[in-house]
């Protein structure tokens, strides 16, 4: 039987970095739903083809095409990152662990006071040369990821997975803080 973990929580808390490095030392297939679908299209596949207008439109793929692609990427370990973002596709992700015989290990959220988020993106945009990365822009995204993401901690919290990890500190600690929270 395979087992997953999930990651929640706000742009520039660290996930995708913590993500990579429990892939890397603990064998993790890292699921990054906006990954998979640019290589998808990058590579021209049945799936790529039906992704890409809606992609070039700038509109959200739709959940069923979503859990297709989840579907094909799954391993006997794997990391979702990015997935689920709404509760119908949180409650579509059980059905498909279930089908699938997968074990879901926890739910990592990776709590950052705000004011920290917005520095660390700041910080980001700064070297990665991000113009559009201005501090209303952030904020206004971390408005959207509060209002998508409360229903999902609800959800999650309801389930008993749902690991609280503080995001404070150098990676180390918070990369021993979110092992101990999922128990490997």
């Amino acid at each position: 039987m395979g087992e997953a973990v999930i990651f929640l929580g706000p742009p520039g808390a660290g996930k995708g970095t913590q993500a990579a490095r429990l892939s890397e030392e603990l064998g993790f297939k890292k699921l990054s739903t906006g990954d998979l679908l640019r290589d998808h299209v990058a590579r021209k596949t049945p799936l790529g083809e039906r992704v890409r207008p809606i992609m070039e439109r700038g509109d959200l793929v739709p959940d069923d095409l979503i859990l297709d692609l989840i579907r094909e990427e799954l391993s006997e370990r794997v990391i979702l990152d990015g997935f689920p973002r709404t509760l119908p596709q949180a409650e579509a992700l059980d059905e498909l662990l279930k089908e699938t015989g997968m074990r879901l290990l926890g739910v990592v959220l990776v709590e950052v006071p705000e004011e920290e988020l917005i520095k660390r993106m700041l910080r980001r945009a700064e070297l990665e040369g991000r113009a559009d990365d201005n501090e209303e822009t952030i904020r206004r995204r971390l408005e959207v990821y509060r209002e998508k993401t409360e229903p999902l901690v609800r959800y999650y919290e309801e389930r008993g997975v749902l690991r609280r990890v503080e995001g404070l500190g150098t990676p180390d600690e918070v990369y021993a803080r979110i092992r101990a929270a999922l128990g490997i």
